[in-house]
C-alpha cells in the first residue's frame, strides 16, 4: 500500500494506534486543500514520537520526516494499526 493511502486510512484530526505493541496518540492536519498533511504521533506511555509532513505536487508526492530518518518514518506508517 502507498505511504500516501496508509496517510489516508488515518482520520483527520486526532485518534490512536498501535506501533510495537505501544499505543500513540496521533493527529493529522491537512493543509492547502488536502495537498499538503502534516503527521504527529506520541507515545502515550513513553517518549517516542514520529513527526512528518507530506506535500503533494503536480509532478510527485513528498515525505518530508521532521528530524528523524525516513526509515523510522516508513517503519511507523508501514506498521501502526489503527484503533
Amino acid at each position: 500500500m502507498s505511504i500516501l493511502k496508509r496517510i489516508m486510512l488515518l482520520p483527520k484530526g486526532y485518534s490512536e494506534v498501535i506501533f510495537q505493541d505501544k499505543k500513540y496518540g496521533i493527529t493529522r492536519t491537512d493543509f492547502n486543500k488536502g495537498k499538503s498533511i502534516k503527521i504527529f504521533a506520541e507515545e502515550l506511555a513513553g517518549n517516542d514520537f514520529i513527526s512528518l509532513n507530506y506535500y503533494i505536487t503536480s509532478d510527485k508526492e513528498l515525505l518530508k520526516p521532521c528530524e528523524m530518518p525516513d526509515e523510522k518514518v516508513l517503519q511507523f506508517l508501514n506498521n501502526m494499526i489503527i484503533l
